[in-house]
């Protein structure tokens, strides 16, 4: 019999390798075909003058490094706030995070010009972090403070009064709307390695706190009493876990734009594999697996069109069906 630590052990090596495989095509397929050996090529020895490296360096090695950071990063932040709110139909745009990040973008963009992805991030972060403080104060207020159904309807309600100022925006301003509609999508394009530095350390610091969480998240899944009972200090594992997502989806929320179905979709196909015991496994193999996720997408995007399809929508368009499939195959949601 297989026991769970061993499934965990397999899954995350199997995760590896396949990462490992959607990262090699993410260097080399696109428009322009490029052999792996001149990836590498591009890697040890850089010429500037031929036209294949600088592709490499300058496109596909950005574009495949978002995707890994940003996937990793939702897969996380998804996995947490399923563990934090017990909603199996959670994901990181629960706290408004989304919301948040289009708000303050678009305050970036039509109050003061900025016009460039680079300049886009810390407005984004703030913004995403800002909308998360608000839920989880509100959500926290009242006798019945923290409840996860509090919380979920706090951050719907905030997302909605958000979507409503993002869209009165849009309506005003067709220089932002012209701006925005590209980041809103989600995609990896037409960033660069410096904006995933400005955030590599907090989506670091956030998958820390997230695996500090694991534990935690195993005794909240058998409610708050029982936790409390076993000695477990709920308050503080939900505002590490609040803290966590913050980091991880206002991270890559700045780098990639609001993309969808990551946070959703990979914690529901793991727990099919894994089950639903043991967040620390959930979190360990949800990394790579996000990231090989958002990588693929990108593929995909590039070669079933003439022009690129941004990865923000092949998540969804693939995604939708595939959480639609795993709900009804079991019957029932594990949490």
């Amino acid at each position: 019999m297989i026991t769970n630590a061993r499934r965990i052990r397999v899954a995350f090596v199997l995760a590896l390798l396949v990462l490992i495989a959607v990262a090699v095509l993410g260097l080399t397929v696109g428009a322009r075909p490029i052999a792996p050996a001149v990836v590498l090529e591009a890697l040890l020895r850089p010429d500037r003058a031929s036209a294949d490296h600088v592709v490499v360096l300058t496109q596909r090695i950005p574009r495949t490094v978002i995707g890994l950071v940003a996937g990793a990063a939702l897969a996380l932040a998804g996995t947490l706030m399923q563990g934090l709110t017990r909603n199996p139909l959670a994901d990181p745009g629960l706290l408004g995070i989304n919301a948040g990040a289009s708000v303050a973008v678009l305050a970036a963009i039509t109050f003061l010009g900025v016009s460039k992805a680079a300049g886009f991030v810390w407005f984004a972060f703030a913004g995403a972090a800002v909308a998360a403080v608000v839920v989880a104060f509100v959500g926290s207020r009242g006798p019945d403070g923290g409840n996860p159904a509090k919380l979920a309807l706090t951050g719907a309600a905030v997302t909605a009064g958000l979507t409503a100022v993002t869209t009165l925006i849009l309506i005003l301003s067709a220089r932002a709307f012209d701006v925005f509609r590209y980041w809103q999508v989600g995609g990896l394009t037409a960033r660069g390695l410096d904006t995933v530095a400005i955030v590599l350390i907090p989506i670091f610091a956030g998958a820390v706190l997230a695996f500090a969480c694991a534990r935690g998240l195993d005794l909240l899944a058998l409610g708050d009493e029982t936790a409390t009972s076993l000695g477990h200090n709920v308050a503080r594992t939900r505002a590490l876990g609040i803290i966590a997502t913050i980091l991880l989806c206002g991270g890559a929320t700045s780098i990639a734009g609001p993309i969808v179905f990551v946070g959703l979709v990979v914690p529901h196909l793991l727990r099919s594999v894994l089950g639903g015991g043991d967040y620390r496994g959930l979190l360990l193999v949800g990394a790579p697996v996000g990231a090989a996720v958002l990588v693929a997408a990108d593929v995909i995007g590039r070669v079933i069109a003439p022009g690129e399809v941004q990865a923000g929508l092949v998540v969804a368009f693939v995604g939708a069906p595939m959480l639609i499939f795993l709900v009804l195959r079991r019957g029932r949601v594990v949490l």
